[in-house]
């Protein structure tokens, strides 16, 4: 009831157009009420003055006929007379304000029409500089262009106030994307950077010949720790990208991605002897193809790892109605309910997980959302029956 009742409520431009219209209805007939009045009294006043002025047989006597008029024709007393001119003059009075009151009441309609088409017209241009600035929101919303400023260069009024201040907005978003862009940027580079250089010094000091067994099992544990420090990085890295709007946009169908993402994970599933079925339907949609393929991957890897060893992995899309969706279900542990949302913030695992470094690090379905976020689309899971989990993706 109440999104049906939102959905009838009318815009500021017909109810400005009503305000218009109405006042103007209003206005109107108040003036047609006062000359309705006026024209009354003065009526009623002039036919006093005119029937008191009526000289007609004072003494009663009745008239002579006129010459050429029979004696049978009823000769009128002076009071008769009196009396028929006033009823006369009532009915012709009568019938002035009735017509009146009707012309009156069609002008008043007619002029009235006239007065709303004029009110939606001048509400219009009175809206105007707001469609301005809702449009260049559109834009910037959709292009993510924060250079741009709308630049109002109206009178000071309520309608500047507001560009100017949605100009300063602007400014300030672009200034804070900015400094986030460089952030992720030098931050990929000073994090990376020390891993791979980390990287190739414990490898050189396992490959030595003199290196003891000591030294090869505390360089392997090394590598396995920089192995899961350099995917953290990335994700975070991914993370703090794939949360903004994607710029660069091109069409692609998410079962070729689904196809190449499933051929890059066959080692994998091999080695843990998983069975992956394939229900890989056109499903062609626009978007970053580098987040759309790693989010076809987080949703894989994340079926693969949180699974059994023996078990299975489905992986289909298709197109819907709206664009395209992709799902990734698979077999494993119970997941409770309740504890699905948790899932997709950032550093969570499933209870029985978080003590096992080598699943992952629980960024994998928050990068996966922050993607979908960023092309307009959801995320959504369930989970399944038996245990494991059935995520949906809807772009």
């Amino acid at each position: 009831m109440t999104a049906l009742t939102r959905r009838l409520q009318p815009t500021i431009r017909v109810r400005l157009m009503l305000v218009y219209g109405g006042l103007f209805l209003v206005g109107g007939l108040v003036l047609l009420a006062v000359t309705y009045l006026l024209v009354k009294t003065n009526t009623q006043g002039a036919q006093a003055a005119r029937v008191t002025a009526v000289q007609i047989g004072a003494s009663g006597a009745p008239t002579k006929p006129l010459p050429g008029e029979s004696a049978a024709q009823v000769l009128y007393t002076a009071g008769q007379t009196k009396g028929m001119v006033l009823k006369a003059r009532e009915d012709s009075a009568r019938q002035a304000l009735d017509s009146l009151l009707t012309q009156g009441g069609i002008a008043l309609g007619v002029v009235g029409a006239a007065a709303l088409g004029l009110g939606w017209f001048f509400a219009d241009r009175a809206l105007r500089p707001l469609h301005r600035i809702t449009d260049t929101a559109r834009r910037v919303a959709r292009s993510r262009d924060l250079t741009e400023r709308i630049t109002y260069d109206g009178p000071r009024d309520d309608v500047k106030e507001l560009a100017d201040t949605f100009d300063t907005m602007l400014e300030r978003l672009a200034r804070a994307f900015e400094a986030q862009r460089r952030f992720v940027d030098n931050a990929s580079h000073e994090l990376r950077t020390p891993l791979a250089i980390n990287r190739t010094l414990i490898d050189v000091a396992v490959r030595r010949p003199d290196a003891s067994e000591d030294v090869k099992r505390l360089g392997e544990s090394l590598l396995v720790v920089g192995d899961r420090h350099e995917r953290l990085i990335e994700g975070l890295l991914t993370l703090a990208g794939s949360e903004n709007i994607v710029v660069d946009t091109s069409p692609l169908d998410l079962g070729d991605v689904g196809a190449h993402v499933l051929d890059q994970a066959k080692a994998e599933t091999d080695r843990r002897d998983l069975t992956v079925h394939r229900h890989l339907g056109r499903a062609p949609t626009e978007g970053d193809p580098v987040l759309l393929e790693r989010l076809v991957q987080n949703l894989v890897e994340n079926a693969t790892r949180y699974n059994v060893d023996g078990g299975e992995v489905w992986l289909s899309t298709r197109r819907t109605a709206d664009g395209a969706e992709v799902v990734v279900a698979n077999t494993g542990p119970v997941v409770p309910a309740y504890e699905v949302e948790t899932l997709f913030e950032p550093f969570r695992r499933l209870r029985s997980d978080r003590v096992r470094s080598d699943r992952g690090t629980g960024l994998g379905l928050s990068i996966v959302r922050a993607i979908a976020t960023a092309h307009g689309g959801t995320v959504t899971a369930v989970p399944r029956a038996g245990g494991g989990l059935s995520v949906t993706v809807r772009l």
